[in-house]
């Protein structure tokens, strides 16, 4: 029995698209069972790069042999897809479903800026786009294409956004790397904002015997000439 084809029964009987990871769950809990035999056991040792390993092999069979139907890694997880050409007969079958509207282009030009420039903020996204972005970043966020990151480490701490794995999923991506090549974006300069500052730097970060030092430092700077300047002005 080799370890892709028991992959193939996985997939093909899922109702969702799996990871590696699920399915090496998969093998584990299958060991697990009471009634399981020694093929189960055998297996339950599988690693995710073997899993990988297998998946792409799989993958690349049913692509020579070609089916109206594929293996192909969306966001991170594997399913069965049906070849585009088909889409036709497929919608009469199953009728269309309501799907959200297409994203304007606005929409796409701001999710492309983000997808290629993440993390970055809105100040940033509205810098190399020139005008607002709130409206269209709402959509964004409502659609869950993108979500926050954290908080930028400058003047103000603004948000940070990024991509999400719906997006993977909504332009068929396994990954972020498999982008197609936009140097332009990703050459792009952006003037960040300087990083947060005090009124004193040297002040607010030396450590209390440092500054005891710089005290000592600064009174023999000033010379004999400067006490008694202070001394004469002492009523």
């Amino acid at each position: 029995m080799e370890l892709k084809f028991i992959v193939e029964s996985l997939l093909f009987s899922a109702q969702k698209p799996l990871s590696e990871r699920e399915l090496r769950e998969l093998f584990v809990a299958t060991a697990d069972q009471p009634d399981s035999d020694d093929s189960a056991e055998v297996f339950k040792a599988v690693k995710e790069p073997d899993l990988t390993t297998a998946l792409e092999e799989l993958a690349r069979d049913h692509e020579q042999a070609q089916r109206s139907y594929r293996l192909v890694c969306v966001a991170g997880a594997w399913q069965f897809v049906t070849q585009p050409e088909y889409a036709p007969w497929l919608k009469a079958l199953v009728g269309q479903k309501n799907r959200p509207p297409r994203l304007s282009q606005p929409a796409l030009e701001t999710l492309a800026i983000i997808a290629y420039r993440q993390p970055i903020t809105r100040a940033e996204i509205e810098q190399v786009r020139g005008v607002s972005v709130d409206g269209v970043m709402q959509t964004l966020l409502e659609r869950g294409l993108v979500s926050p990151l954290g908080r930028a480490q400058v003047i103000g701490h603004p948000m940070t956004y990024g991509t999400t794995a719906l997006f993977l999923e909504y332009f068929g991506l396994g990954r972020l790397e498999d982008l197609p090549a936009a140097d332009e974006l990703r050459r792009l300069n952006i003037q960040k904002p300087p990083a947060p500052v005090t009124a004193d730097a040297g002040l607010a970060t030396a450590p209390p015997e440092q500054l005891a030092v710089q005290d000592q430092q600064a009174e023999s700077q000033q010379g004999p000439e400067s006490h008694s300047d202070s001394l004469q002005a002492t009523p």
